[in-house]
């Protein structure tokens, strides 16, 4: 498993200065952010395309971006825009999942048309009603449906299963173990933050963090999930959604332990 960063000014000059080292940076679908993550690190694109939105993407760039830098997968976002569609965002009605399942599958299905089911991800999303995603795409069913339907493989954000159990009122680990974990390409790794109760993620570790990570990475190491090729900690960055979290003492005492972590074998939550 290879171990992946956000890239940031922050963690590049970290890495400089030998602080810790990691296998590749995680990088937008920017060209600036490649060119300059590239000169100290491999890097990776970790692509924008979300699902049930009506957003029309470039395929033939995000081909292009993923065959100069060597990504493995295109990943997809497993968001779904209530509003455009006339579903309340609390609504668990049959049809209404239906509905969402269907514009959503369209969705992916044209990106695994393009790049085969193999080399596309699908991305788990946490509740977060300021991107209008509905309760009904939270479920881990549903989550499981999409992916096996497209014959994608699974991206597990550990954070945005929290958030999502959370709201759902489930527990975190029986949330994330009816996903497809058979199917798991890529991890994804964050601290949590109650900002007045409303949960966000790409914040600094707590022990209940760790705690999932640690219990995840037990779950690989046994065998009884998939094995990703990369695990990729999501906190830090550039502009303005990240540039307030990614502060370098966070970076120089998670990495190193995140590091240690899959590189040591740890006891099984």
């Amino acid at each position: 498993m290879k171990f992946a960063l956000n890239y940031s000014p922050q963690a590049a000059a970290l890495l400089a200065a030998g602080r810790f080292d990691i296998d590749l940076y995680k990088c937008a679908d920017w060209d600036d952010m490649i060119a300059t993550a590239r000169g100290q690190r491999p890097v990776y694109v970790h692509f924008p395309l979300m699902t049930g939105c009506g957003h029309d993407y470039d395929l033939e760039r995000v081909a292009h971006l993923r065959a100069d830098t060597g990504t493995p997968f295109v990943n997809v976002h497993l968001t779904a825009c209530a509003t455009p569609h006339d579903i309340p965002l609390e609504s668990t009605d049959a049809a209404h999942s239906a509905q969402m399942f269907a514009l959503m599958l369209e969705d992916v299905c044209r990106v695994t048309a393009r790049f085969g089911g193999q080399n596309v991800i699908l991305e788990n999303v946490p509740w977060d009603p300021e991107y209008d995603i509905p309760r009904l795409a939270l479920y881990p069913e549903f989550v499981t449906g999409l992916i096996e339907s497209s014959g994608g493989g699974l991206l597990l954000d550990l954070a945005h299963a929290a958030i999502a159990a959370q709201h759902l009122g489930m527990d975190v680990r029986a949330y994330i173990e009816k996903l497809p974990l058979y199917r798991l390409r890529e991890l994804h790794v964050t601290g949590t933050f109650n900002d007045n109760g409303y949960w966000r993620d790409h914040f600094p570790m707590r022990d209940e963090d760790w705690a999932l990570y640690e219990w995840a990475l037990a779950n690989i190491r046994a065998g009884r999930w998939a094995e990703p090729q990369i695990v990729a900690c999501e906190y830090g960055g550039i502009g303005p959604l990240f540039e307030w979290r990614s502060k370098s003492e966070v970076l120089e005492t998670d990495i190193p332990r995140m590091i240690a972590a899959l590189r040591t074998p740890v006891l099984n939550r």
